[in-house]
């Protein structure tokens, strides 16, 4: 096979150097690679040592143009860096506080690992989104066409002044009636004499005129002869009182007025007890403008009262009733 001026081959003298292009450098190296590859697809079967002999003398041609290229252009070696000498570093010592910091910061990185996703959502939207949303957590679906939940600001309200004042006064009442029961139940044990006092009209003005007789007050503040004034004597005389100076006079029994129908007013203004257990010693109080002395309590729950101006008398008089008969029994005032 013919060679194309390679040095050192047969059948061709050697090729003078003399510089030449990089142009015609460029061009002598794509006319070998060129060659080359139209050799080796030369569709003709060739021996295996002229195949090889082939290959030789295109490498011994590329080293040559690479040579001359080299000569023409010298490339600079490239750049090694200078090894840098690094100093063994020292055997590090384990410090306690690094060892408890490292201690304490692995756990750490595991609990924040293990929050949920939503713990980490601070400029999440407050409003509903359109589209459902599901909480992976707790199972829990929220419908997108569910109601919005609102809160009423009305469904609340304070206790105002007047209530707590009401609240109040409900509360002194309350109290007020307990305190009553419980002294009319003292009064009941107190004053429970189940015997028969003196009977008897003992009243020292029986003979005077009455009001509508142009009479006067007695000295204990009401008319002679009236229900309230006999009753206002008994009260006296059963406290030690039969002469002046009177224990219970009207600016003390009764000061609000004189007639019957005030005594039961009184009695609760002034706190004393008041109940419906009939006792020895208490004024039976009628709702009929009348009041009387309880002489007596008799087995069967009746009582005997003495009283004057019964059905209009002016004069002294005694019955038996029942105790439910009686609306109220005002006990002796304290």
């Amino acid at each position: 096979m013919p060679q194309s001026g390679v040095p050192g081959t047969s059948g061709s003298p050697e090729t003078p150097i003399f510089p030449l292009s990089r142009r015609e450098l460029r061009a002598q190296r794509e006319a070998a690679e060129a060659r080359a590859d139209a050799t080796v697809n030369i569709p003709v079967r060739i021996p295996d040592a002229v195949a090889v002999a082939e290959t030789k003398a295109l490498d011994l041609e590329k080293a040559s143009i690479a040579a001359r290229s080299n000569r023409l252009n010298p490339v600079a070696p490239p750049r090694v860096a200078p090894a840098v000498s690094r100093p063994v570093p020292r055997s590090r010592r384990r410090r306690p506080m690094k060892i408890a910091v490292t201690l304490l910061a692995i756990p750490g990185l595991f609990l924040t690992a293990g929050l949920p996703a939503y713990a980490f959502a601070p400029g999440a939207s407050d409003t509903a989104s359109t589209t459902s949303r599901v909480a992976d957590t707790q199972g829990v679906t929220v419908d997108s066409g569910a109601a919005a939940i609102t809160v009423a600001r009305d469904g609340f309200t304070a206790t105002t002044s007047d209530e707590l004042a009401q609240r109040d006064a409900e509360a002194k009442r309350a109290l007020a009636a307990q305190q009553t029961a419980e002294a009319a139940r003292s009064a009941a044990t107190d004053f429970a004499v189940y015997s028969v006092r003196a009977k008897g009209d003992d009243y020292p003005w029986f003979d005077r005129a009455t009001d509508t007789q142009g009479g006067g007050l007695s000295p204990l503040g009401y008319y002679y002869r009236e229900c309230v004034d006999f009753v206002a004597y008994r009260l006296n005389r059963d406290a030690g009182s039969t002469g002046s100076p009177w224990t219970w006079t009207w600016s003390k029994l009764t000061p609000s007025g004189g007639n019957a129908s005030n005594w039961a007013s009184a009695w609760a203004d002034q706190g004393w007890a008041t109940g419906d257990t009939p006792v020895v010693g208490a004024v039976a109080w009628f709702n009929y403008n009348h009041v009387a002395y309880v002489q007596s309590v008799n087995s069967d729950g009746s009582v005997i009262l003495e009283e004057y101006n019964w059905n209009g008398s002016h004069a002294y008089n005694t019955r038996t009733v029942s105790a439910s008969e009686v609306p109220l029994f005002l006990y002796p005032p304290t």
